[in-house]
């Protein structure tokens, strides 16, 4: 692109969102020299940015609607877990590509302490790779690598605080002013009280209260989540634009999607709870604005933990939009909350308030990830049913370690408080299915219901409006690794059963049809491609519940311009009945090719079908 032509995009994009970028950053921060700098460093940005990205970008901005594809099916992995390095991960693009995937997402891999990392969630610099994984030069070889395969790339993007061990940190530690003001100190206890007053707490048993007492400094630092995440005072600008500075480098690498960690969280008010404050959305808008001035062929994801009503305000307005994706996360734990009730009702609920949602929001939908199930659902409807939360969640968490209601699943609890009986649970797709236990007992008829089980969850999972992610290994039915209670580093966190290492020699028995591991990667690859092939699984379709009369089957029906499909996904042990009645024509599965009439249709345990009206 020519230098000129250039220039005159990059002048249209910023003459377009001038005005209320100036009106946001100057109603936060009023201070004119520092707007000035962060336009000027735009500008840098945009010029460092290279033309391949530039010609993407183009092409985004003429169908911004680009992402909203059926053909679209996420995967998230950690770096060194999935293939050793970035390297690795580039080697192994044959294989994501067989799994239909076209948007990765890397967990975190940006330089972390060792020992202090919470994950990589702890950065000590955003401008470097861990050493292990890589540098920002093989980033950016595998970055370019995935877009010749059509592949995305997702990274997170850790807004809410620095490690102790930033450069920013260690000179605060030194006394410096300047830096010290990039952070929240207090000489002694008196205003971090009056804030633990309104404060919740993220970690109550792990990393209790919402400070830190640095005893070599005097101080006490603000850490919302762990004592050596360090929360960044966002009412200091200098903070804002070297954040935003980070976040445009780390866009020129190739990234396509951002993930914006612990978003709620990023503004903090004294006699507020210090969550989803309205400042949290001016300075999302204004993200979202440079990146459209900037590179606007990435996408930002919000990483929002809460129920619908208090996610959607981060979808911004039509006029004003803010996040392009967030996570359905109540869907997600109402989902196993079903698995273990075997009572649809909850998540017909659930469902029925996300159809309800404008058509341009997007969410991602997915069974499990890299983190915990916290049992944060709709308590005010269970109460009706005579259902308590405490004793409901200890029910859920019995459930799933295998101890109560017939369960088949294995797993274990994470931050276990006896005083409040609340935890949260981890373990993979398929150990929650059961696939560990019946592999451990070598009993085939119960490995066959839980293969059954996993590729049906994964059917409705598809079904749900918004985007499918996967969680690397998933594919396989790759079961609990129980080996990091022999690493010092991560036996205190039983999130890491599910985060074990990629099984590659499990991952050669796709091939081999009799295994566990071929019926479960074929059975979502069969799902994959009917996704592929049949508009209506578009996120802009309409998308609605349907009643079946019986309490364990779940009914979704689809519908986009003519076509019409209905999924009956059968949550017991049991086999059952869905009494639908949909008059309106013949329909066919989409899996077996069998004609069927949508009407009294049986349906095996742990059983589902796809109908499409003939």
């Amino acid at each position: 692109m020519k230098t000129d032509a250039a220039k005159k995009i990059y002048e249209n994009r910023f003459q377009k969102h001038f005005d209320e970028l100036r009106w946001l950053y100057m109603e936060l921060y009023d201070n004119g020299s520092m707007f000035a700098e962060l336009c000027d460093r735009m500008e840098e940005f945009y010029r460092e940015r290279n033309k391949d990205l530039k010609a993407q970008d183009k092409k985004r901005e003429a169908n911004p609607n680009w992402y909203k594809r059926n053909d679209m099916l996420g995967m998230m992995f950690y770096i060194d877990n999935f293939a050793g390095n970035m390297k690795g991960v580039q080697s192994r693009l044959d294989y994501i590509e067989q799994c239909n995937v076209n948007y990765i997402h890397l967990m975190p891999f940006l330089e972390t302490p060792k020992g202090r990392s919470d994950g990589g969630y702890a950065v000590s610099d955003f401008r470097k790779v861990q050493k292990e994984l890589g540098t920002m030069e093989d980033l950016a070889d595998l970055t370019e690598a995935c877009h010749k395969k059509g592949i995305n790339v997702c990274m997170d993007f850790v807004m809410n605080h620095t490690s102790e061990d930033h450069e920013w940190a260690k000179k605060a530690r030194q006394g410096d002013g300047e830096y010290m003001s990039r952070y929240f100190f207090f000489d002694n206890s008196y205003i971090p009280s009056l804030y633990e007053q309104t404060v919740p707490q993220v970690f109550p048993t792990t990393a209790p209260g919402n400070f830190t007492w640095l005893a070599e400094e005097g101080k006490f630092v603000m850490t919302t989540f762990y004592p050596y995440q360090w929360d960044l005072n966002y009412k200091n600008p200098r903070v804002f634009n070297e954040m935003m500075y980070n976040f445009l480098y780390l866009a020129n690498q190739g990234i396509d999607i951002i993930r914006i960690d612990a978003v709620p969280y990023i503004w903090k008010e004294l006699n507020t709870s210090c969550r989803n404050l309205p400042q949290v959305h001016t300075i999302v808008r204004m993200m979202r604005m440079i990146g459209e001035i900037v590179c606007p062929g990435i996408l930002l994801l919000g990483e929002v933990v809460m129920e619908p009503e208090k996610v959607v305000p981060y979808f911004g307005t039509v006029e004003k939009p803010e996040c392009h994706m967030l996570y359905n996360v109540t869907t997600m734990a109402t989902t196993w909350h079903t698995v273990a009730t075997r009572d649809v009702r909850l998540l017909k609920k659930q469902l029925d308030i996300v159809n309800s949602l404008p058509k341009d929001y997007v969410f991602l939908n997915y069974l499990r990830c890299h983190d915990d199930i916290g049992w944060g659902l709709d308590y005010g409807t269970l109460m009706t049913e005579g259902i308590g939360e405490r004793s409901h969640k200890k029910y859920l968490n019995d459930y799933f370690q295998g101890y109560a209601g017939n369960s088949n699943s294995r797993g274990e609890l994470y931050n276990a408080d006896p005083i409040t009986g609340d935890a949260r649970f981890c373990g993979t797709t398929a150990s929650m299915c059961g696939v560990e236990k019946a592999g451990f007992e070598q009993d085939e008829e119960a490995m066959e219901k839980a293969v059954r089980m996993d590729i049906t969850l994964h059917a409705y999972m598809f079904m749900q409006s918004g985007i499918p992610v996967l969680y690397g290994g998933d594919e396989i039915g790759q079961v609990n690794d129980y080996t990091y209670k022999e690493d010092p580093n991560k036996a205190a966190d039983s999130r890491y059963i599910h985060r074990g290492a990629m099984n590659w020699t499990l991952a050669e028995n796709i091939s081999k049809p009799d295994t566990v591991e071929a019926k479960i990667f074929h059975g979502l690859e069969q799902l994959e491609k009917i996704r592929k092939e049949e508009k209506v699984f578009m996120s802009t379709a309409d998308t609605w519940t349907i009643e079946t009369w019986d309490p364990s089957v779940l009914c979704i029906g689809r519908y986009l311009e003519g076509e019409k499909v209905i999924g009956l996904f059968n949550f017991s042990e049991f086999d059952k009945t869905a009494w639908i009645n949909e008059t309106d024509g013949d329909y066919v599965d989409l899996v077996s090719g069998e004609k069927r009439k949508a009407a009294g249709v049986d349906i095996p345990a742990y059983g589902f079908y796809y109908l499409k009206k003939m």
